[in-house]
Formats: structure tokens, C-alpha cells, sequence
């Protein structure tokens, strides 16, 4: 019999796509990240990694690697999106760097950008674009980390000298963790409460200087070296502490607030809770570009992983040859499934990075797209952060004793990323806000008072109801079982009923969540409370499905784009690899909610281990190929011959 001819995979034509929009900018910033002097070096001590990212930090100033974002006042060209690639790509250097470049540019000087205006632009961006203003963006407390309209640090107008006087009240209301603070931030953006004539106007954005040039606090700061951490360790995070701090009017970042001479507050939002979540939808650039820094994070992993994989033999089977690891089912399920996870993140990060830029550039920025663009990157940041931990993990695993050394990158990756998972937002928190969006977005499609009717109605419906890109998208149909396994996988592997499963899943929690917090309203705030916290977890599970959703959404619009045939069925059978294992970790829900029975719960399990990993192993390499990592980007030679090298080795020794 004539055995199949497998398909080949266009790695150039993927490579292409996974680069995106602004391709230039990311190899022209791979460029620099391939120089030696950009590189991590393990084994410093904290002190001596600072100093370096800080030197790093001024080669990417003098090779105009830091304009980007900002206006043509500052040195810039206005482009949003190419300033959140270089960001993204810098992780291949090393995650203190990517950090540090986004301290200073994503959000000390993103600060100024969206909350100042152009007086502010023209006196203070200059210099922080070229980094002779060091800065830092002072808003988490000790006590308040992801509670910001909470902080306890105030601004109080002195009418008399028009002077803002900036004080921390407590050792609560310390801002800490905060990047840049310890050692080189000249100044800061620090948050605070604005108080006015006696009224507290909420959170505003004020720019302080904090050190002279010689780096030294100025008068009233003070401060401390938060010290070795987890990972980042080029990051120079500290603490800081004023009293009775006097910045001029002028230095409010006044663009949804301001303050007249004789103390009178003005704001073009009139709500104080609507004017404080429009400040902070202005910095969702730190959520949009971390998803695509940790994907880049996850090729590094899954590229050494992988080719490893091909290379390394182990135990003889009944021929007494050894097989190379990934031959074995179980490698396969490690690595594969972590492959189809980061392609369907990559493509949903491209999509969302040209969300992003077309909202900030203004080309399309209403409150529609800027709540839009906040759900999605809010979800895709909580579930992108969670996958590169255990994604890396399972990588490390993979390649045994050798991943554990640090020269082969991976624990060193899997330490700096461990605190993405809870900086730009706790993914718990960011969760439930983007849970929020989904039951707001429900009862506005389904305003009824018989909330009870609502969950069976989401099923029973047929076709697409779209609401909008960041909240509910679809409603799928009620689910009919052919009791045949066979005829069963037929049924669910269709792209189409893939997609029903997953969305039907979304909206069948969304459903049951309203229908479960009807009772909570205005008449009894405590009640309320109670509901919401005895369903929070519930809350939680529904987002990440919904991320979910985007993901394989994102990925499916891909496959769309791919003109060659062979490259596409590939790629569809990755994606359904993906589509397959989200249902397979979720089995239990569909059998309890009647979407599967069991002949299909089984039928899924069979399919993804017995065509799936088989169809797609022969394509691994190319896959990651594809990612177009090059030595100096992964600087593993895991990944490039050495285990081979050290079986060549063994043998000519032996023939001796």
C-alpha cells in the first residue's frame, strides 16, 4: 500500500504571519537583541544586572528603539502599536530589560503621553524618550496593590501658593514594588487622592521629581531598595514615601482633570467612578504587551523543547535501537498541544495588538472599542501569563536535567515571568472584570425580568447573534447525540460545531450566573456582596472560557488567510488540537450540562491521541521553525545540535 504523502509546511509564508503588522520593527529590534552586550547573563548579582539592563536601556535610546510611541514633539513618529512590539521582542534579550523598557516608556512616559497634555508633552517627554530623565510610575501601595481607587497617598491644593503637596499619610500608603525606584528614576508619575477646597476628587496622575542628578532623594522623598526578588533582578524595584512634597499646578496630568488657580476642580467626566476607570483604560498597553512578551517567551521554550525532543534517544525498545523522545505518545502530549496553545495566543495577540493601535492611534476610539479593546486585554493577559508559566514548566520537564540548567535559559525564564501573573493586574482580579463585561453585555441583549427563562433560551437558539469583539459573540445551537463514537468525533471535529461547544459553553455560565445574582441589587448591598463572592470562582472559570473563545476565534480567522493548501491543513489540524484539548479539560462540564455524552467525551480523548499527535508530530520542527528564532535570540545549543553532536562524539570514540 502507498503510504500518505504528508503535507509540507510553508514555514516562511507562517513565519510571515506570525511576525504581523509591524514585522520591520520586530526583526530590526531581534537585531539588536542578537547582540552580545544585549544578552542575560546568569549568575550576576543584583547590582551588577541592574547596571547592565540601565546600559542596555541606553543602546536602545541611541538605535531610536524608544520613539516610537510618542508624538513628533518628543522625537516620535505616533505609532502605538510598533512602540508595544519593541517592547514584546526585548524579551529575547532579557525579561529585566523588556521591563525596564516598559517602566520608562509604557509607563512613565505612557503616563504623561495619555493623562498629560501637549504642555506636558512638549516639557517633559523629550527627555524621557531619550532617557535622560529616568522615571518611575508610582501607583500600587503596600496596602492597596490592585485596589488603586483606594490608595491612601494625597495631593492636596495649596491655594496660596497654587502648589499641589503630595504626602503619604502612613506606612500603608507607601508606594512599592514600583520599577526604576531604587536606583535610577529621576522622577515619577505618582497617584494620588486629589483633594480640592476640602473635596476629594479621587485618584489623579501628578508628575514628581524624586532624585537630584547626582541621585540623591530630593527633599521630602524617601525610599528603600525592595532588594533581591524572585526573578527580574535587572529591575531596580523600590520603595517610596513623601512628606509634604511641593510640585507646581502644572505637573497634575490634567487631561480628565484639572484644578484652576483658586482651587476650582473641572473635568470633562462628571462621574468620579467613570472619570477613574477612563484614566486607567488609558495605560491597557502594559496588558496588551505583556500577552505578546511572554508568547515570544514560550517559542524560546517550546523551540528548544521540541527540537530536543528530536535529537535526544532514550531506552532501547525491542530491537535494542532507542528511540528519540519524541516518538513517545506521552512527549507528544507535553509539547504539542503547548505548541497549538501558543499559535492560537500568538494569532489572538496579533489581532489584539491591532485593536490596541487602532484605538490609541485614534483611527477608531470610541467607548465602545476602548471597553472593547480593556476585556480583551485583560483576558488575553490573565490566560497568556498563566500558559507561559506552565508552558515553559512542561519545556523544562521535557528536556531533564539539561533545562535545569541555567545556561539553557528556562528556568531563568519561568523566575522572571512568575510575577507577570499578578503585575498590570492580579489575572484573578482582571478575570472578574472581564466576567463583569460579560454579564453587563448579556442583560443588555436579554433585558428581561425572567432571568430563570434566559439559560435555556442561549441553548436553544440557532446561528450567530453578534454583540460586539470584546463581550458575548455568538449563540450556539442545542446539541443533538448520535450515540456512535465514530460518527460522534465526525460531528464535534467540524469547525463549525467546534465553535458551538466552546461558545455555547460561555453563554450557558454567563446565563446561569445572572440568573444566580438576580436577586443581588441597590435594596440590599450586603446580599449582593454575598452573591457575588459565593459565585466568584464561577465568575472566574466563565472569563477564562471566554478568553478561550477569543483564542480559537483568532486562530481560526488565520487559518482563513492561508492561501497554500498544504500549510493550512497543517495548520487546521493544530488548531483543532487546540479546539480539542479546551474541550477535553472541560469534559465534565459538557457531559454534567448535557452538550456531550459520553461516546463523544471518549470519541474527543481518541481522536487527540490517536490522529492528532500523530499527524502533527512529523511537522513539529517546522512549526517552530517557523517562529524564526535564530541562535543569538535562543542561545541554547539545545536547540542546535548538541545532542547530536554528543551521540557523533560516543560513536567515533567507540570505532576507535
Amino acid at each position: 500500500m502507498q503510504s500518505e504523502i504528508l503535507p509540507k509546511v510553508d514555514t516562511t509564508l507562517v513565519g510571515d504571519m506570525l511576525l504581523g503588522k509591524w514585522k520591520d520593527i520586530r526583526l530590526h529590534t531581534r537585531k539588536i537583541c542578537e547582540q552580545p552586550e544585549m544578552w542575560q547573563i546568569p549568575g550576576l548579582t543584583h547590582h551588577e544586572h541592574r547596571e547592565r539592563v540601565f546600559g542596555q536601556l541606553k543602546i536602545l535610546a541611541e538605535n531610536g528603539s524608544t520613539a516610537y510611541g510618542f508624538p513628533a514633539i518628543a522625537g516620535g513618529n505616533a505609532d502605538p502599536g510598533g512602540s508595544l512590539t519593541v517592547f514584546e521582542e526585548l524579551i529575547l534579550a532579557d525579561p529585566s530589560l523588556q521591563i525596564k523598557y516598559g517602566v520608562q516608556w509604557g509607563l512613565f512616559g505612557a503616563a504623561i503621553l495619555y493623562l498629560g497634555t501637549e504642555s506636558h508633552h512638549a516639557e517633559l517627554l523629550p527627555s524621557v524618550v531619550t532617557l535622560e530623565t529616568p522615571g518611575s510610575f508610582a501607583m500600587t501601595e503596600t496596602g492597596h496593590g490592585s485596589d488603586v481607587a483606594n490608595i491612601g497617598t494625597t495631593a492636596i491644593y495649596d491655594e496660596t501658593t497654587k502648589e499641589f503637596v503630595i504626602h503619604t499619610p502612613s506606612r500603608h500608603a507607601w508606594k512599592d514594588y514600583i520599577g526604576n525606584a531604587a536606583i535610577h528614576a529621576k522622577a515619577a508619575v505618582v497617584f494620588a487622592q486629589l483633594i480640592s477646597k476640602g473635596e476629594n476628587h479621587g485618584v489623579h496622575a501628578f508628575y514628581v521629581p524624586i532624585r537630584d542628578n547626582s541621585g540623591n532623594f530630593l527633599p521630602g522623598v524617601g525610599g528603600d531598595d525592595d532588594g533581591v526578588k524572585g526573578g527580574l533582578n535587572g529591575v531596580d524595584n523600590g520603595r517610596l514615601h513623601f512628606t509634604d512634597v511641593r510640585i507646581p499646578r502644572k505637573w497634575l496630568l490634567n487631561r480628565y482633570g484639572n484644578v484652576a488657580e483658586d482651587g476650582t476642580y473641572s473635568s470633562p467626566i462628571e462621574s468620579k467612578g467613570r472619570r477613574f476607570f477612563t484614566m486607567l483604560g488609558t495605560l491597557v498597553q502594559g496588558r496588551v504587551s505583556i500577552t505578546g512578551g511572554v508568547t515570544n517567551a514560550q517559542k524560546v521554550a517550546l523551540t528548544i523543547a521540541i527540537r530536543y525532543a528530536h535529537e535526544r534517544t532514550q531506552f532501547p525498545t525491542h530491537d535494542g535501537t532507542e528511540h528519540v523522545l519524541m516518538d513517545y505518545g506521552r512527549h507528544q502530549r507535553r509539547l504539542l498541544p503547548a505548541l497549538a496553545r501558543t499559535y492560537a495566543q500568538a494569532f489572538a495577540h496579533l489581532e489584539l495588538l491591532e485593536q490596541f493601535d487602532e484605538v490609541f492611534s485614534g483611527r477608531n476610539d470610541t467607548d465602545s472599542t476602548r471597553q472593547d479593546l480593556e476585556t480583551v486585554a485583560a483576558a488575553s493577559k490573565a490566560l497568556s501569563t498563566w500558559n507561559a508559566l506552565d508552558i515553559i514548566q512542561v519545556c523544562r520537564e521535557a528536556t531533564g536535567g539539561q533545562g535545569f540548567m541555567a545556561q539553557h535559559r528556562m528556568v531563568g525564564l519561568r523566575a522572571d515571568l512568575d510575577v507577570y501573573a499578578t503585575f498590570e493586574g492580579d489575572n484573578n482580579v482582571l478575570l472578574q472584570l472581564v466576567a463583569k463585561r460579560l454579564l453587563s453585555d448579556y442583560s443588555k441583549a436579554f433585558a428581561s425580568p425572567n432571568f430563570g427563562t434566559l439559560a435555556q433560551y442561549v441553548v436553544e437558539q440557532v446561528g450567530e447573534v453578534a454583540i460586539n469583539r470584546g463581550g458575548l459573540r455568538g449563540i450556539a445551537q442545542k446539541f443533538t447525540d448520535f450515540g456512535s463514537t465514530a460518527r460522534s468525533i465526525g460531528f464535534v471535529r467540524d469547525e463549525e460545531h467546534q465553535h458551538q461547544l466552546l461558545t455555547d459553553r460561555v453563554h450557558t455560565m454567563i446565563a446561569k450566573l445572572a440568573n444566580e445574582l438576580r436577586h443581588s441589587g441597590k435594596k440590599d448591598p450586603a446580599e449582593a456582596e454575598r452573591l457575588f463572592n459565593r459565585h466568584q470562582n464561577d465568575l472566574i472559570i466563565a472569563a477564562k472560557a471566554h478568553g478561550e473563545l477569543i483564542q480559537w476565534e483568532a486562530f481560526t480567522s488565520a487559518l482563513n488567510k492561508i492561501q497554500d493548501p498544504q500549510t493550512k491543513k497543517v495548520l487546521t489540524w493544530l488548531r483543532d488540537l487546540f479546539g480539542f484539548t479546551l474541550l477535553e479539560e472541560n469534559l465534565s462540564w459538557y457531559m454534567i450540562n448535557g452538550r456531550l455524552t459520553s461516546h463523544r467525551a471518549e470519541a474527543i480523548t481518541d481522536y487527540i491521541d490517536g490522529r492528532l499527535l500523530g499527524r502533527l508530530k512529523p511537522h513539529a520542527s517546522d512549526l517552530v521553525d517557523a517562529f524564526g528564532l535564530t541562535e543569538g535570540l535562543i542561545r541554547s545549543d539545545l536547540a542546535f545540535g548538541a545532542e547530536s553532536r554528543r551521540r557523533e562524539s560516543l560513536k567515533k570514540e567507540a570505532s576507535k
